[in-house]
C-alpha cells in the first residue's frame, strides 16, 4: 500500500498553472514543512523535512484558493517518483507526493495570530485571544463564508 500521511505548513505560496487542452486541469505544487520529531541525543541540526506535493483538478484549485504561505495543512496522498533529463542531459530523479486529500491544519484564530502554535487543543486559559476581529464559536473550527460555500470542494 503507498499512502503517505503528512502534517505540515507550506513554505511559501502554491505554483499553481492548467494543463492544455479542451479540458484544462489546475495543477498546484508546493512543499510541506514537516517536523520531525527529535531524540534526545540529536544535535541541533535540521528539524524539519521539505516534502514536494503536487495537486491536480479540483484538489489543486482547493489549494490555489486557500494555501498560502505559512499555513498548516493535513494532507493524505501517495509517494510517486520520476526521473527526466536536464538540460545538460542529466537524469534527474524526483519524489513527490500526489495529494488525494487535504484538509486546514488548524483553527482560523491560531493563523491570524502570526503564532505558528496551534492553540485548538490547548486548554481555554492557554489560548490567545485575537481582538482585532469579532469573535466567533471556540469551537476549533474555522468560519466559512456562505457565499463560498457552495464553491468548496467537499460539501
Amino acid at each position: 500500500m503507498n499512502k503517505a500521511m503528512l502534517t505540515g505548513r507550506l513554505t511559501k505560496d502554491p505554483n499553481v498553472r492548467y494543463s492544455q487542452g479542451n479540458d484544462q486541469m489546475c495543477i498546484a505544487r508546493f512543499t510541506l514543512a514537516v517536523d520531525r520529531r527529535r531524540s534526545r541525543n540529536q544535535e541541533n541540526g535540521q528539524t524539519a523535512d521539505f516534502i514536494s506535493c503536487v495537486a491536480f483538478g479540483k484538489t489543486g484549485e482547493f489549494v490555489e484558493k486557500y494555501a498560502k504561505k505559512g499555513m498548516k495543512f493535513d494532507v493524505v496522498g501517495r509517494i510517486q517518483t520520476g526521473s527526466y533529463q536536464n538540460k545538460d542531459g542529466q537524469t534527474v530523479y524526483t519524489t513527490d507526493v500526489v495529494v488525494e486529500d487535504i484538509e486546514f491544519g488548524e483553527s482560523k484564530n491560531a493563523q491570524g495570530g502570526g503564532s505558528a502554535r496551534d492553540y485548538s487543543s490547548a486548554p481555554s486559559q492557554d489560548r490567545v485571544e485575537d481582538t482585532s476581529s469579532p469573535q466567533a464559536p471556540d469551537d476549533g473550527f474555522m468560519n466559512v463564508p456562505d457565499e463560498i460555500d457552495d464553491e468548496l470542494p467537499f460539501n
